[in-house]
């Protein structure tokens, strides 16, 4: 796996917020310990942690994984325009046809699925131009 800014990042969020570890934790439904170890690059969040941390703090999964300096999510500086197409065509043509077990997602879960896809793609661009 690439390496990652999490921890620095969840940190910098935090202390924005000027919350505690344990404070946060209780927000997104994790132990304190569990936070710590993010925080200090011990561990990863699964992605479902990961679009809990990032709802929380209000801003995107790739900006947590250190794919971009936006905290929305904008593309990355180094991506080129075919990236760019390739991910803008898949998600238009995939957007309204989300459904998990036959049964269609709502709004809100349709953005939470379309922020980790794109970390998810993200990533990968990101290996291949290193």
């Amino acid at each position: 796996m690439p390496e990652r800014q999490i921890g620095e990042r969840l940190k910098a969020l935090r202390s924005e917020l000027n919350k505690t570890q344990e404070e946060i934790a209780k927000s997104v439904g994790l132990s304190r310990a569990q936070y710590s170890h993010f925080e200090n690059n011990r561990n990863e969040p699964d992605s479902g942690t990961l679009v809990k941390l990032a709802n929380f703090y209000q801003v995107s999964t790739d900006y947590l994984l250190g794919n971009t300096v936006d905290k929305n999510g904008h593309t990355p500086s180094w991506a080129t325009d075919k990236d760019k197409k390739d991910l803008k065509k898949f998600l238009e043509d995939n957007a309204n046809s989300m459904t998990y077990g036959g049964e269609g997602l709502t709004d809100e879960e349709q953005k939470q699925v379309r922020r980790i896809l794109e970390g998810f793609f993200w990533d990968k661009q990101k290996d291949k131009h290193k």
